[in-house]
């Protein structure tokens, strides 16, 4: 049975919709009101509060760590600076990709490794022979996003740090509310937003003093329907969505190479060995075999679809996890994996696995979608990802 997160005191009582999802044995807010329109303009437009607890989380120290963690990952953690933070993803021997997540370089060999799935026992067999002891802190730090145009106004009203020259992925050390936290700009959404890693313990009073200060900046929490709509727009994929973890995979076809997730620039091949580096070396002579695509979907052809059923085009109000088939002159070439209207853009945008032949931008391609139980294509073009960058996401100093 889920268990509340160190916010859920919070959460619960400002969810007048009880709309719950399980996230790694958590409770986790799914939508606050009735509908998620003003949590999504939060992130957008204001600043929102995303409880991000639930995400697994490893301390990793000792005299070989920065060893351990070059072994595991595809990128080359030497080259990390301390107090900067990276997004990689890990592989098994035949360079499926297992997982990706985040690590903050906290010291010379001190390292906080953020994961979607529970990674501690492959860690563990890939830490043999090597001084380091690898913890999981999944319970004891509590995590929270602030996203949106004025969260670094927030940030800098509420800490004693200076906000305001904090680059993109780095990350500083300052105190809210009395409390010793962490403060990485980084997030899930695509847009200007930092990540607070605060003790579980402590985690009330970090809350309550963002709420009260946030009123001058229009703060609002945000549940994970908002979250999907915001980070298909910034073209981020999702384990067990956009692909799935090679720990889990059924068939072969299941199982994905960086390169075919969008991730193969986190590969480095001229560092010093890791784990699958032998088959995404063989992979890099001939290509990977498939892409991860932008798809902005023909919204006239969508529109003309309802009208010849007599009704009003109708958009699903929630980001649309469920894999649709996609094909080019009737052949099936693929799949989209994640679908969403997006609020900003007033556009139909899609993330898509497809054959490799088929992934130049510009391409059109057709989408299966259904209206009153009947499957129809409508047109896709093919375009680059992400589908939503503002300036402000990387901009220093922050305004």
């Amino acid at each position: 049975m889920p268990v509340g997160t160190a916010f859920h005191e919070r959460t619960l009582a400002l969810c007048e919709s009880l709309n719950y999802r399980e996230w790694s044995g958590y409770y986790t807010v799914g939508v606050y009101e009735m509908h998620h329109e003003h949590e999504y303009n939060a992130i957008r437009n204001s600043a929102a509060l995303i409880d991000i607890s639930p995400l697994f989380k490893y301390r990793v120290t000792g005299k070989d760590a920065t060893k351990f963690v070059n072994r595991v990952i595809t990128r080359d953690i030497n080259k990390v600076a301390i107090d900067q933070v990276i997004y990689c993803c890990w592989c098994d021997p035949q360079g499926h990709v297992i997982d990706d997540g985040t690590i903050t370089r906290l010291g010379e060999n001190d390292y906080r490794w953020t994961a979607a799935d529970p990674s501690l026992r492959w860690f563990q067999q890939n830490a043999f022979g090597l001084d380091v002891e690898i913890i999981d802190v999944s319970e004891h730090v509590a995590a929270l996003a602030v996203q949106g145009p004025t969260s670094g106004r927030l940030l800098k009203a509420v800490t004693n740090s200076d906000i305001s020259n904090l680059k993109y992925f780095r990350v500083t050390h300052s105190k809210i509310a009395g409390v010793p936290v962490d403060i990485s700009r980084t997030g899930y959404t695509g847009d200007l937003g930092f990540e607070i890693w605060m003790p579980w313990k402590d985690a009330v009073k970090v809350w309550d003093a963002l709420v009260t200060k946030g009123k001058a900046f229009d703060v609002h929490p945000a549940g994970m329907i908002a979250l999907d709509v915001a980070r298909v727009e910034a073209g981020l994929i999702l384990i067990e969505v956009d692909y799935t973890s090679s720990k889990k995979a059924l068939i072969e076809s299941q199982k994905y190479s960086p390169s075919e997730i969008g991730l193969g620039k986190l590969v480095d091949l001229k560092k010093e060995n890791f784990v699958g580096r032998d088959a995404l070396i063989r992979e890099a002579k001939k290509g990977p075999e498939r892409a991860l695509v932008g798809l902005e979907i023909n919204w006239n052809e969508v529109e003309a679809l309802y009208d010849k059923m007599h009704m009003a085009p109708q958009v699903p109000s929630m980001a649309s996890r469920v894999p649709v088939p996609v094909y080019r002159n009737g052949k099936h070439i693929g799949k989209a994996t994640s679908t969403t209207w997006s609020p900003t853009l007033k556009k139909m945008i899609a993330l898509a696995s497809v054959n490799r032949e088929h992934a130049t931008p510009g391409t059109t391609l057709q989408v299966e979608m259904t209206v009153e139980a009947v499957r129809h294509t409508v047109s896709a073009k093919i375009v680059p990802t992400p589908f939503f960058n503002p300036p402000r996401k990387t901009a220093t100093p922050i305004s």
